[in-house]
């Protein structure tokens, strides 16, 4: 109990992981934008070795010898126009970057939906089509991984919009993990 109190009191969520809390901390930051923003994506260093190897850098981040785990540094904007999948294909990172987060909203869709959507769509079309799906849900997805596999997802619904209603797990969007482990191969 008072890990999780210090957690608090540190200003950083409570939770089970390094990854888990880097996941909820870019969920927060993403939190205070607001929604219907671009895809944001951060690399995530280990926060000790980034404290050794750029003492300044570690500075202007605000880090101190206290923090461990992971700093989550956000990475320029996504180009304009071009398709997630297709991004994500062009990322390499330096073996400095132990892992990645990414940050997008998306529409969820209730169970059965998908078997009205319009056959041989344009994307424009679907997304016109899923927008007007009614108990739809917007959702802002925070996805994380390490290069070494493992993986974490904070979900917020827009209609609860506060941080302890954010879902968290390995799985629960697994196709975007994926994608984000394979900038790692």
């Amino acid at each position: 109990m008072s890990d999780a109190l210090d957690a608090l009191a540190g200003g950083k969520p409570p939770a089970a992981s390094p990854l888990t809390r880097a996941a909820l901390e870019i969920d927060e930051y993403a939190a205070t934008l607001g929604w219907d923003l671009p895809t944001r994506l951060f690399a995530l260093v280990d926060s000790a070795a980034l404290r050794r190897q750029d003492p300044r850098l570690a500075k202007q981040l605000g880090l101190t010898a206290a923090d461990d785990g992971l700093t989550p540094v956000e990475q320029d904007e996504l180009p304009a126009g071009m398709e997630l999948d297709k991004f994500l294909g062009t990322i390499a990172w330096p073996d400095q970057v132990a892992g990645c987060a990414l940050v997008v909203e998306r529409q969820m869709l209730p169970p059965g939906a998908e078997q009205t959507r319009p056959k041989n769509a344009t994307e424009a079309q679907i997304a016109e089509w899923a927008a007007n799906q009614p108990n739809r849900e917007e959702v802002r997805i925070t996805a994380a991984v390490l290069r070494d596999g493992k993986k974490e997802i904070a979900l917020r619904l827009r209609s609860k919009d506060v941080a302890r209603e954010v879902l968290t797990g390995p799985d629960l969007v697994p196709g975007l993990t994926e994608a984000l482990l394979a900038t790692f191969s």
